[in-house]
């Protein structure tokens, strides 16, 4: 198990997210941060604006989505 923060991947907030695989830890960061947007949370409508103009760079989505995918692998692992 592995641990990344929503601001590590991305987002607004030191929420911590707790996974065996980077796609699940990117799956929670996705699903918190749509909760947070639903209530009104400026700093994370922030945060989802500036992930939007990634993804109007596929190369820089890629490199980005990449990037965030070595640095959870390069987490140590969690006695957990």
């Amino acid at each position: 198990m592995k641990t990344m923060t929503c601001k590590e991947l991305g987002g607004a907030c030191e929420e911590k997210f707790h996974a065996h695989t980077f796609e699940e830890i990117a799956e929670m960061s996705k699903n918190h941060a749509l909760e947070m947007i639903e209530k009104k949370d400026d700093a994370h409508t922030k945060a989802l604006r500036e992930m939007q103009e990634l993804m109007h760079f596929p190369q820089g989505m890629n490199a980005w989505y990449e990037n965030k995918r070595k640095t959870f692998e390069c987490l140590p692992r969690s006695q957990n």
